[in-house]
């Protein structure tokens, strides 16, 4: 059973010190993303160095403690089981995406699937793709594995902007985050919301469900009239094999570390086939498995930062500030909408974020006759949201990484979460599902 803290009253957070606490967060946003939309250019500032300088900062403001306690809660942040577990993820990404592109898989790929569907509707595709992987696996990490490298390849096959297509999968992926029956966050809402799985599904549902038709509505609008992609006709489409295994092991249930191990090992089976020597098989596994290094600093970096805002009082000066004035039942629902998104800002983690909230709403919840369904499918969805926009989100780290691309660069296309939160707003104002409106 998954725990969820509530709001400890005796340890009111003055505001001055709230404020302090969260100003890791507020210094890296500005220097990152204020300074890169202002010099109109997000590559100049490097998002490693904006978490140094903010980490730094969270271990000066965390006073009270000798320097070496301080340092101690940040490696012990940075070293927590969630996050040594998502390296793994990313170590194991990285080689099997640059192993399956240099034997040809992500070419053979991406030409049958282009054979298959019109050219001219690869996006809305990949969007729907995105969708149904994500809805079947529960995972969005999982899904930006299966299809990031595809998605950049149609890309440079089409001359378009890759950040676009990347911004497509992550989308999708999240889709299946909101909605999927075996997805942590679906877990992590219903049980601290003490509601069905099935019952939320079907709440959600009335959100997640527009908003992906309209994405998907505009994704088909936006591919009338766009030029065809040329497709070679020298690809072995036997080496779609490679990620075959990884999606049917996926949609199954598999672990994602087993499913991408089983994936360079097909990888690896088939490029012996193809003549590529077993060395070069490990050159290019260990190049991927480089190319993850910085990715795997941010997340150490942030994950160490954010933990010296928790434990600063941070979090607890959010959860108070935001419950303190609340009035009637959409109030009470915007509150719970806004709570989570913020935490999950200070958190870059969906699940961590609903675990932290789930008490305070739940409680929330029974005061003002939010029935549990809508509480838990608001819950998942705008934290989903948070989770897709921000740049130092796993799954976007990862989706930028395998792309070679910045953080930053997917953000302006990314049509699905603004579609979600706009729906979200819209249940709020007009109470839908009516069914699940006790008052």
């Amino acid at each position: 059973m998954i725990e969820t803290p509530t709001i400890d009253t005796d340890r009111r957070i003055p505001a001055p010190k709230g404020w302090l606490a969260l100003s890791p967060v507020i210094l890296f946003l500005l220097l990152y993303v204020a300074v890169s939309v202002a010099i109109g250019d997000f590559y100049k500032m490097p998002i490693s160095v904006a978490l140094v300088i903010a980490s730094v900062w969270a271990v000066v403001i965390y006073r009270g403690r000798p320097l070496m306690e301080r340092i101690e809660v940040f490696s012990r942040a940075a070293g927590h089981f969630n996050i040594l577990y998502m390296i793994w993820v990313f170590v194991l990404a990285g080689a099997f995406a640059t192993l399956a592109k240099e034997i040809g898989a992500v070419d053979a790929t991406v030409s049958f699937t282009l054979r298959i569907f019109p050219p001219e509707f690869v996006v809305p595709t990949l969007f729907f793709a995105a969708c149904f992987i994500s809805l079947s696996i529960g995972t969005s990490v999982g899904t930006v594995v299966a299809l990031t490298p595809l998605a950049v390849e149609m890309a440079q096959m089409a001359n378009a902007e890759v950040a676009f297509y990347v911004a497509v999968v992550l989308g999708g992926a999240f889709f299946g985050d909101n909605l999927s029956f075996i997805s942590d966050t679906t877990i992590a809402a219903t049980r601290s919301q003490g509601c069905n799985m099935n019952d939320k599904f079907k709440a959600n549902l009335w959100i997640a469900l527009p908003a992906a038709l309209i994405t998907l509505a505009g994704y088909i609008i936006m591919s009338y009239g766009t030029p065809e992609v040329l497709i070679a006709n020298d690809k072995n489409l036997w080496l779609i094999l490679p990620y075959i295994v990884v999606i049917v092991t996926a949609v199954i249930g598999i672990n994602v570390t087993i499913v991408l191990s089983l994936g360079i090992v097909a990888a690896i089976f088939f490029g012996v086939l193809e003549g590529v020597p077993l060395l070069d098989l490990a050159g290019f596994m260990g190049a991927g498995i480089d190319s993850m290094g910085n990715l795997i600093i941010i997340t150490l970096l942030a994950a160490g930062m954010l933990g010296l805002i928790k434990a600063a009082g941070g979090i607890q000066f959010l959860l108070q500030g935001l419950t303190a004035h609340i009035s009637g039942i959409r109030g009470a629902q915007g509150v719970l909408a806004l709570l989570v998104g913020l935490v999950n800002l200070c958190t870059a983690n969906n699940t961590v974020a609903i675990i932290t909230v789930g008490g305070i709403a739940r409680d929330v919840s029974e005061r003002y006759g939010i029935d549990p369904r809508k509480s838990a499918s608001l819950l998942d969805s705008a934290s989903c949201v948070v989770q897709c926009m921000i740049p130092y989100g796993a799954q976007t780290l990862l989706a930028t990484s395998l792309a070679g691309i910045s953080p930053a660069s997917p953000f302006p296309y990314l049509y699905y979460p603004w579609a979600l939160a706009g729906m979200i707003v819209l249940s709020i104002i007009f109470l839908f599902p009516g069914r699940l409106n006790r008052k």
